[in-house]
């Protein structure tokens, strides 16, 4: 993710083209120190901004946001938003249903109301994580689970942090999982500003696995302190370098999210949009 000639990804939109301003997606836990308490005033502004899509996070017993799962879709179907896309757990230690492990074929039925196109696995939690043997049966649970999304027309994703690139057994687990996951039923969802921060660099991955990368978290990382984000444009990441390699990624579909702000989410959020509005 550093400097390198932009080229403008002419299978994605033309430079100057306002159609290259129509495909942009919020993952939503970008705004969740306000999303709880407003819902619908909250996706209001994120329409206003100019984001049509919306991958969300949360949803647990049909519901999400603290709403039931169709009063937020309707909610987005208002505001001419589409959901394309979900977060969810895997339910390691776990009570609740819509998880991996428990309700997972309701969650995906709810997916395929609300229209989504993917489901991904967001997060491992560090006891499911701890040898290259759980990284394996992971992946045949997800594999699994990747035929019940076909079933419904939705694809299955997993979305990184750093963790899944720290040798573990001599061997790096996130390419364990390239390895071992079916592509045919299994998607990555590629957090760039994750694979940065764990030294790595998309492009290598890119290169060495092409296609395998349909969705990608677009974030930046602060200039001065990795461990932070910047809005994007701000920090160390070439994200025109990066959205060049498209293609060869095979991305389909992104979203922007930030965890940490110098201001506030909503004007972290407005502010990268612009700025992706600007380079696609």
């Amino acid at each position: 993710m550093l400097p390198a000639p932009y080229c403008c990804p002419r299978w994605l939109y033309a430079c100057n083209r306002p159609a290259a301003r129509k495909s942009v997606g919020l993952q939503l836990y970008t705004l969740r120190d306000v999303i709880f308490k407003d819902l619908k005033g909250t996706l209001q502004k994120v329409a206003a901004f100019g984001y049509t899509e919306v991958e969300t996070f949360s949803y647990s017993d049909g519901k999400i946001f603290g709403q039931p799962f169709a009063s937020f879709v309707a909610i987005t179907r208002d505001l001419g938003l589409k959901i394309t896309s979900g977060h969810y757990l895997t339910g390691f230690n776990q009570n609740t249903s819509g998880t991996l492990r428990n309700g997972w074929e309701q969650a995906v039925a709810d997916a395929k109301l609300a229209g989504q196109e993917y489901m991904v696995i967001a997060f491992l939690f560090e006891g499911e994580r701890q040898k290259l043997d759980d990284y394996k049966r992971l992946c045949e649970e997800l594999n699994r689970a990747g035929e019940v999304c076909r079933t419904h027309g939705i694809k299955l994703g997993y979305h990184n942090h750093a963790f899944e690139f720290e040798t573990l057994e001599g061997q790096v687990p996130y390419d364990v999982m390239l390895a071992e996951l079916d592509p045919e039923l299994v998607c990555m969802e590629m957090d760039l500003y994750w694979v940065v921060r764990a030294g790595k660099k998309p492009a290598d991955y890119f290169k060495k696995y092409p296609g395998r990368f349909e969705l990608w978290h677009v974030k930046d990382m602060h200039k001065e302190d990795e461990n932070r984000n910047a809005d994007l444009g701000q920090g160390r990441i070439n994200f025109p370098e990066i959205f060049g390699l498209a293609k060869q990624a095979g991305m389909k579909r992104f979203y922007v999210e930030q965890e940490t702000y110098e201001v506030s989410s909503l004007a972290s959020a407005e502010n990268n949009y612009k700025y992706i509005a600007g380079i696609l």
